[in-house]
């Protein structure tokens, strides 16, 4: 073993256990399910903001957008891109304070399923029911994602297999997580923004002087025909340009519709513990995602100047290009101790995307199966101890079937998180947008378009997209589209929502009960 290699480990094991610290720190401020899953609503405005991006962003920013950048340019990256600067921005303006609010009036909610059920005063736990199976369909994939991307990390860095690289990344996520819940989950995902924007920046710097400055980088990319074109893509194996229509370009950009339906990042809102700080909040993470996103696109690009120069291997598909940071990491611990202990920084900082994520989908996903599925839904009578208890077991659980998910190396970490981010978008988007401001809508309405939002991302993916042509959209646009028009018309032809129902609504609206008879 190399002595850049033993710098990187260090640095590694450091950081792991630094994370496993701070959940075991938290673990003795666990009371209850509460306390596990929102932690009690106790976030500042800051960590709000960072660990709802931090757990969004995932190893999607280090390895999936680059990788994507790498393989066809500027386009593909960079409409996705702003449609995620978009979303997040709106996201925070219109949804955040009003669904701090909203679930705080609605019973108290501590979690997504929770507070579709409250807000409709669902007897019957269908809401319930099939919103946390939708949550369980969905973040599965997406947490055995984030393995895969651990288990590429520490293969292409040490040479050690995938799969056993894979397990133990996964192990280290679920312990912290398991014993420390949100609380941990959350400040160990502000901890790794921090991490995650120090690898950027320095991977830019390094990638630009061994690419041979900036104007090499620029020069490459432009011969290219298409690859900086935002209406064209660009592809580095034919070195051929195709169109990028207006129906890709609404397409891709589609991307952000999804924040107003993912359950990791609505927690946040819903955690925060003074609703007035939301809009510091909200500057904090929208800055910070734009910049984040740009520097990965940027870091896609030198990297293909860089397998020009041979400082890096070529790739040929978006798999292999997703490797692109961590053979720029690897290439800098060449250079010196101290700089080997940097690479290492940047190689936390990978693991950082990952766990950031993969630790709020594992407690979303447990709380769904654990309290809203087993409690909620069976009515098993269980202790405060005992649901603790159970929510824990169900981590390990859902982790378990993520690492069968991860088994295959092959696998693109951008494609499945494509998949599940469509598949929530969807499902939860439209739902909790008409039920945060529509006073009509009704459960019947909200089941409808869930269920239509789950069926729509199948049919589509797999049946309608393959067709192509002005069929092949991205499947959360028409899902999304499907399901809002399913809320709509279902809300309207069934019973409106009882008087109970719309006087929480008036008064999360800040309307007098009287004044908003009338309205609808």
């Amino acid at each position: 073993m190399t002595v850049s290699t033993v710098c990187i480990l260090i640095v590694i094991i450091l950081y792991m256990a630094i994370i496993v610290g701070v959940g075991i720190t938290f673990a003795k401020k666990n009371k209850n399910t509460d306390d596990f899953y929102l932690g009690g609503r106790q976030l500042g405005p800051l960590v709000t903001a960072m660990s709802a991006e931090a757990s969004d962003m995932s190893s999607w920013l280090l390895m999936g957008l680059p990788g994507v950048a790498y393989i066809s340019g500027l386009a593909d990256a960079g409409w996705t891109a702003i449609g995620l600067a978009i979303g997040t921005y709106v996201n925070w303006l219109v949804v955040a304070k009003r669904l701090r609010k909203y679930s705080q009036k609605a019973d108290n909610a501590i979690t997504i399923p929770v507070f579709f059920k409250n807000r409709f005063n669902d007897k019957g736990n269908a809401v319930i029911g099939i919103a946390a199976l939708a949550i369980f369909i969905f973040f599965v994939p997406y947490t055995g994602s984030g393995f895969a991307a651990c288990g590429k990390l520490f293969s292409t860095l040490f040479g050690v297999d995938y799969l056993p690289a894979m397990i133990v990344s996964a192990v280290v996520i679920v312990l912290y997580t398991m014993l420390g819940g949100f609380l941990a989950a959350s400040f160990t995902d502000l901890i790794q923004s921090i991490i995650m924007t120090i690898a950027l920046i320095v991977v830019v710097i390094f990638g630009i002087s061994v690419a041979g400055g900036i104007d090499n980088v620029i020069n490459n990319a432009e011969a290219i025909p298409g690859y900086l074109s935002m209406v064209q893509s660009g592809d580095v194996v034919t070195k051929e340009a195709s169109p990028y229509g207006i129906l890709t370009i609404v397409s891709t950009a589609a991307w952000g519709l999804g924040y107003f339906g993912m359950p990791h990042i609505l927690l946040r809102f819903m955690a925060i513990k003074d609703e007035n700080k939301i809009k510091l909040s909200r500057r904090i993470a929208s800055i910070w995602v734009v910049i984040s996103m740009a520097v990965a696109i940027i870091i896609g690009i030198i990297g293909y100047s860089m397998s020009l120069e041979g400082a890096i291997p070529s790739f040929t598909t978006s798999s292999e290009a997703e490797t692109t940071i961590i053979n720029i990491a690897t290439l800098l611990s060449q250079k010196g101790v101290l700089l080997a202990l940097l690479a290492g920084l940047i190689l936390a900082g990978i693991l950082a995307c990952t766990m950031s994520t993969s630790d709020s989908q594992l407690l979303a996903a447990s709380s769904s199966v654990s309290q809203n599925i087993f409690v909620d839904v069976f009515h098993v009578k269980l202790s405060e101890k005992q649901k603790l208890g159970v929510a824990r077991i169900t981590v390990v659980v859902i982790a378990i079937i993520g690492v069968i998910i991860a088994w295959n190396p092959e696998n693109s970490v951008f494609k499945i998180v494509s998949f599940a981010w469509a598949g929530f978008g969807a499902t939860f988007g439209p739902a909790m947008l008409f039920s945060l401001f529509w006073r009509r809508t009704n459960k019947w309405g909200v089941l409808a378009g869930m269920l239509s939002g789950i069926i729509s991302i199948f049919l589509w993916k797999f049946l309608v997209r393959p067709i192509g042509g002005v069929f092949d959209v991205y499947e959360l646009l028409p899902a999304f589209i499907i399901s809002s028009l399913f809320i709509l018309i279902i809300s309207l032809v069934t019973a409106p929502p009882s008087k109970e129902v719309t006087d929480v609504f008036d008064e999360v609206a800040g309307k007098k009960v009287e004044e908003a008879k009338g309205v609808q």
